[in-house]
């Protein structure tokens, strides 16, 4: 018998020789991250030995090959795959209360459901920069786990002010505003936005500390008419936004990359909140990818001081 402390939750807990770190973990009701189960196609379980790395088994083959991919120290073992054979002290690092909240959550689908109807409604698409080059540098399973990371973020912000993300393609996402919460739509979308922003940046430590790395987003917003309806097989319906209003916030989110910005909103959607945002940069007689005329843009940097 041996003993295993939790330098977090100030745990010692006996373990049994030959047990894995995570099966132990688990074993005690410590919610330890594992994405891919604990089959070492992932580094989510990785933990700190503070102390007794000698009485830590070697790494096994499939620990190997992700520890010389991932760079990592010697100190850092996947609990997956360590076994002990004596007493050990070790901190979690792929862990907080974001992450227990994220791996436990049990949540219903409540996006609201139309039938072929027309609104005026705010389109707001958001994407990450760069995401492909960052994905290549970890297992698949991590690159799940970030963005299931940064995507609940994303939708924590958007509820909270009154829109729901409608699709996810890839790495990108479609939130709407308007089609269920009457308001000052175009404003809540903004806020949204920057809230977004402002998560992102909260995000960075995070990836930085485990991944040594990190990435930004850009956003675009319009309002204009969609039209709503559900679609889909049988049992698989869910609701949709279709037109060119869709087709043009995915536009101005993509001209973030030409501007060299992060939040872009059209005409349409300044003029509905003109009083209430701090502008940055304006765009005039732009030609967006896809679509006829010239348009203005205008980059938000903040809301308004009285706001």
């Amino acid at each position: 018998m041996s003993t295993v402390t939790y330098l977090v939750d100030n745990r010692t807990i006996n373990a049994e020789i030959g047990e894995t770190l995570l099966d132990i973990s688990l074993r005690h009701d410590i919610p330890h991250t594992s994405v891919c189960g604990g089959i070492a196609r992932c580094s989510t379980c990785r933990v700190m030995i503070v102390e007794g790395l000698e009485n830590c088994a070697p790494r096994n083959s499939r620990e190997q090959l992700l520890a010389e991919r991932l760079h990592l120290g010697p100190q850092i073992r996947l609990a997956c795959q360590t076994t002990i054979t004596g007493d050990v002290s070790l901190r979690r690092l792929v862990l907080d209360t974001e992450d227990i909240e994220l791996t436990s959550q049990l949540r219903s689908d409540k996006t609201p459901i139309s039938a072929g109807i027309e609104k005026k409604i705010a389109i707001l698409f958001a994407d990450i920069r760069n995401f492909t080059p960052f994905a290549e540098t970890l297992p698949p399973y991590d690159v799940i786990h970030i963005l299931n990371r940064y995507f609940y973020r994303m939708d924590k912000v958007i509820h909270q002010h009154g829109g729901f993300i409608n699709n996810y393609m890839g790495d990108g996402l479609m939130a709407l505003f308007g089609v269920d919460h009457p308001g000052d739509i175009v404003f809540n979308a903004v806020k949204a936005a920057l809230g977004m922003l402002e998560e992102v940046e909260k995000l960075k430590p995070y990836l930085d500390t485990v991944y040594g790395t990190n990435f930004n987003i850009g956003i675009g917003i319009h309002y204009g008419i969609a039209v709503l309806g559900s679609v889909g097989g049988q049992g698989q319906r869910r609701m949709t936004a279709i037109g060119d209003a869709v087709n043009m916030a995915s536009r101005v989110e993509a001209a973030n990359k030409v501007f060299s910005t992060r939040l872009l909103i059209t005409e349409q959607a300044y003029d509905e909140i003109n009083k209430q945002v701090q502008l940055g940069r304006q765009f005039s007689d732009v030609t967006l990818q896809g679509k006829s005329g010239r348009h203005t843009l205008h980059e938000v940097v903040s809301l308004a001081e009285n706001k």
